[in-house]
């Protein structure tokens, strides 16, 4: 087993492929690559872009916040994945996703399955 290449370069031989998978919010994040001065690279996520918040009525659903919610309960409610989260924490102006569950009755916004617009099309970043 000693001559299994660890996962990372792995997928350094397969072009397009990308180290996170297709439902997280890095999946469309660029990777950059910093040399150190004895020539080892170290790999990065770049950072990536928000598209802007939705302004129009049919983009999003409201959400009003029960007691003992979680971004990671209403990742399941919404898109059947807890790991999405982060869809909903887009789509409100919140620096961190705690702050959407914070305070029951606050009144949160939720991207629409399927229609939230792709990270590389907006000028906003996180």
């Amino acid at each position: 087993m000693a001559d299994i290449e660890p996962y990372e370069n792995a997928l350094d031989a397969i072009p397009g492929a990308h180290p996170y998978p297709r439902t997280s919010r890095y999946h469309d994040a660029e990777i950059g690559i910093h040399r150190r001065p004895d020539g080892t690279e170290v790999r990065y996520t770049k950072r990536r872009l928000l598209p802007p918040l939705a302004e129009t009525e049919d983009e999003d659903q409201s959400h009003t916040v029960s007691s003992g919610e979680r971004p990671d309960l209403l990742g399941q409610r919404y898109f059947g994945d807890p790991a999405q989260w982060w869809q909903i924490a887009d789509a409100n102006p919140v620096l961190d996703p705690r702050e959407l569950t914070d305070e029951a009755g606050n009144v949160i916004e939720i991207p629409l399955a399927g229609s939230f617009p792709r990270a590389d099309r907006g000028d906003r970043r996180v």
